[in-house]
C-alpha cells in the first residue's frame, strides 16, 4: 500500500494562520528564502494581499520573488511590473525580486517529459537557497485552475520560459506562441515537465514548501485585469512539502463543497481539462494524490 503524504489544513485564513500552517508542515526552510507569489495584474483585485502574506514573509526573512509576464499587460516590461509591485502595497511589506530583471538560465526538464527538454528560469533564481510556493488557488482560463504546480511552473519561469511552456517547447516568439496554441493537454504536460526542473533543482539546494490560499474563488487568474467575480465562499489554506497533493488536496475540498458557486467553477477546471496536470505530474513522479488531510482546527 502507497505511503500517504500529509496535507495540512485550516479554513482560517489570517496573516496568523499562514504562520501556524507553514509551522504544521515542520520543515524549517534554510538560507535565503524566496517567497514565491503572483503579483496580480493592474486591475485585478483576487491575488493575496500584503497584508495576509507579511507575517510569514517576515518570519522568513524572505524576499517576494516574481517574473514578467509574457502577454501583453502591465507586468511584462520591468518598469511596469516594479511599479505593479509598488502600487499592490508588496515593496511596504518586504524586498522584492524580479527574477528575470537581468537575463535567464535553463534548467532541465526530468527524464520522461513529452514536450519540453528544458525550463528558462530568471537569472537571480539561483540567488535563493529555497523557496516558500505561496500560491493563491483560484480559476485559469487556460490551465482550468492555478495552484502550486501552475505557480511553479508558469510562475518560476522568466518570459522566455514562458513562452516554451504556452507552446509546448515549439517556440520562443511571443507572436508565434499565442497565434499558434499547441493541444491543450500538451501545454498541460509542459507545465507538469517545468515543474519537473525546478523540482530537481531545489533538491540539491534547499527544497520547497508548498501553501495554497484557498480563497476569493474566481474561475479567473490573477493574471486577469478584470476578472469574473469570486463565485464561492472563502474555503482555507492547504500546506505540504507534496505539490501534487497540496494542488488534489485544494481542488478535492472544492468538490466537496455545498457552495451553490461550485459547479461554475468546475466547469472552468473540467472543460479545460485542469487536472491532466496533476496526472501529468504523478506520472513524472513529482508527488502523490495519496494524501492524509490533518486539520489543524480540531
Amino acid at each position: 500500500m502507497k505511503e500517504k503524504v500529509n496535507v495540512y489544513f485550516t479554513k482560517e485564513i489570517t496573516p496568523e494562520s499562514l504562520v501556524k500552517i507553514y509551522q504544521a508542515v515542520g520543515y524549517d526552510l534554510p538560507g535565503n528564502v524566496g517567497v514565491k507569489i503572483s503579483t496580480g495584474e493592474p486591475g485585478g483585485h483576487n491575488y493575496l494581499k500584503p497584508e495576509l502574506i507579511k507575517e510569514i514573509v517576515k518570519q522568513l526573512n524572505g524576499t517576494i520573488v516574481e517574473n514578467c509576464t509574457a502577454y501583453g499587460g502591465k507586468r511584462q516590461a520591468l518598469e511596469d511590473h516594479l511599479k505593479c509591485v509598488e502600487d499592490h502595497g508588496f515593496t511596504q511589506i518586504a524586498k522584492v525580486d524580479i527574477l528575470d530583471a537581468e537575463g535567464e538560465f535553463e534548467i532541465p526538464t526530468r527524464e520522461g517529459s513529452r514536450h519540453l527538454t528544458k525550463d528558462i528560469v530568471g537569472s537571480h533564481l539561483e540567488n535563493y537557497d529555497s523557496i516558500l510556493m505561496l500560491s493563491h488557488f483560484k480559476g485559469h482560463a487556460m490551465g482550468g485552475f492555478g495552484g502550486a504546480l501552475k505557480n511553479m511552473s508558469i510562475g518560476v519561469a522568466s518570459t522566455k520560459g514562458k513562452l516554451n511552456i504556452h507552446s509546448a517547447g515549439r517556440t520562443l516568439d511571443q507572436a508565434d506562441t499565442w497565434a499558434n496554441l499547441p493541444p491543450q493537454d500538451d501545454f498541460l504536460e509542459s507545465m507538469a515537465e517545468a515543474c519537473s526542473a525546478v523540482i530537481d533543482y531545489y533538491s540539491k539546494r534547499g527544497g520547497i514548501v508548498y501553501i495554497n490560499v484557498i480563497n476569493n474563488l474566481s474561475v479567473d487568474c490573477d493574471c486577469d485585469s478584470n476578472p469574473e467575480a469570486p463565485c464561492m465562499a472563502d474555503i482555507g489554506i492547504v500546506a505540504s512539502m507534496d505539490p501534487v497533493a497540496v494542488d488534489r488536496a485544494a481542488l478535492d475540498l472544492i468538490y466537496k463543497s455545498n457552495d451553490p458557486g461550485r459547479d461554475h467553477f468546475l466547469e472552468r477546471v473540467e472543460t479545460r481539462h485542469g487536472a491532466h496536470t496533476i496526472e501529468e505530474a504523478v506520472r513524472l513522479g513529482l508527488g502523490t494524490t495519496f494524501y492524509e488531510m490533518i486539520d489543524l482546527d480540531k
